[in-house]
């Protein structure tokens, strides 16, 4: 298994550019077999849930090419099959949209229960009382959500909870069913808008979306497009937040400054430095950070995928913090790796309670999560000494060439696969 080994200390320096959001392109890759004329999308993030993806619409039937590594161009007119095999989806989440998509098309869809990280509990319940409201029967069976309608018609859908993902699966299929669907309590998040705009550009009729309220006149098909995606928002975090830990300096390329204000406010409030540009943000940490309070909510709120990230950032801080999630209760899974590394963490329900360090040390650890795993390899680079990074494939699935951004930065990093190949670069870093 591959492993990150890093040798920790150097302040990142530099630029980095970011990539499409993944989570975005999940949504509008799959949304884009719901015409039957060809779709191009740009800005596609080359990170293993998204080949996944795309080899399960692959297998379908949609025909998939690959124009370079972030462009793909997709044409559902080929689909031959409603069912998704199992062993396509296992590994990722985002297989339940194809629900979404394929009941709007097709008016059936059968599709393997999600996995994807082990964060906590993340029901579907919400996505199936959407089916229902439009008219689908929905059932679980050996495994598998099977779902199916003589046509689907519009409703008023009021969400128990915010789900992203229940509010993109829903605004799909309603965008081609018959009449109007009002989502509301829907989630806010930039890539819920980003689906949107791409599912208008395709000739659906939806409004509000950035909003708690979405309006969406069903049509009656959709048509081809080109399409770019949104860069990817937890991916600049991810460097803003590493650029905090290192005491460095570094300039967020190709972003949406807007989407980061709840990270931005954070830091500034710790005192780092954060300099906005129109599509840029430089983030600098000149001396010891202090401490804050942090609560997980949905956007436009702290969000939880950046929770384990500034809690690595909070670990080296001068006092004691508290960080709450409340989005999901098993996401403080890497606080025993962070221990490791000489952190002071200490755990209470869906607290952290974080007394600041003023030095972590390199350890052997392991990514128990996608985001997490990066929290880790932040640790890692501001560690003292050694640190290796095992079980790297969770990183993998979020991260565009995670460890050739962070040398370009100035870190020392490499991706190994050998224990002789830890044992080298130990001896070449001294």
């Amino acid at each position: 298994m591959d492993k990150y080994v890093i040798k920790g200390g150097n302040p990142l320096v530099g630029e980095v550019e970011i990539g499409g959001a993944k989570n975005a392109a999940l949504a509008i890759l799959t949304a884009a077999i719901m015409t039957d004329e060809p779709v191009t999308v740009d800005n596609i993030p080359d990170v293993s849930d998204i080949n996944v993806l795309l080899e399960a619409i692959s297998v379908i039937g949609a025909t998939v090419e690959r124009i370079d590594r972030h462009t793909a161009r997709i044409n559902g007119v080929t689909i031959g099959s409603v069912s998704v095999d199992y062993a396509y989806i296992k590994k990722i989440r985002a297989s339940y949209y194809l629900l979404g998509a394929l009941l709007g098309k097709y008016k059936r869809a059968e599709v393997p229960l999600p996995g994807g990280c082990n964060i906590g509990s993340r029901p579907i319940d919400q996505h199936l009382k959407g089916f229902r409201a439009l008219g689908a029967t929905v059932e679980i069976k050996n495994g598998n959500i099977v779902t199916s309608a003589e046509r689907l018609h519009g409703a008023h859908i009021f969400m128990d909870m915010v789900s992203v993902g229940a509010t993109i699966n829903i605004m799909m299929a309603a965008a081609l069913a018959e009449g109007n669907t009002i989502i509301e309590n829907a989630a806010r998040e930039p890539h819920v808008v980003d689906v949107a705009n791409f599912l208008n550009c395709m000739g659906a009729n939806i409004k509000g979306a950035g909003t708690d309220v979405i309006r969406i006149r069903g049509v009656q098909q959709l048509h081809r497009t080109s399409y770019t995606i949104v860069p990817d928002m937890i991916e600049a975090g991810t460097y803003m937040f590493a650029a905090a830990a290192t005491k460095g300096d570094v300039l967020i390329k190709e972003i949406i400054p807007k989407h980061l204000e709840a990270m931005t406010a954070k830091l500034q409030e710790i005192g780092c430095e954060v300099e906005e540009f129109d599509d840029a943000i430089r983030v600098c940490a000149k001396t010891r950070l202090g401490k804050t309070q942090v609560k997980t909510l949905p956007y436009p709120g702290f969000p939880t995928d950046m929770q384990p990230q500034m809690s690595v950032v909070l670990s080296l801080a001068n006092g004691t913090s508290i960080v709450t999630e409340s989005i999901f209760e098993n996401r403080f899974k890497y606080a025993d790796e962070l221990m490791r590394m000489g952190a002071n963490v200490k755990i209470e329900g869906n607290t952290a309670i974080i007394d600041g360090v003023s030095q972590l040390t390199g350890a052997r650890i392991s990514a128990p999560d996608l985001r997490a795993g990066a929290a880790l390899v932040i640790a890692g680079l501001a560690a003292e000494g050694i640190t290796v990074v095992d079980d790297i494939v969770y990183i993998q699935r979020g991260y565009e060439d995670f460890a050739g951004k962070l040398r370009n930065l100035g870190a020392e990093i490499e991706q190994v696969r050998e224990e002789r190949e830890i044992m080298k670069f130990r001896l070449r870093v001294g």
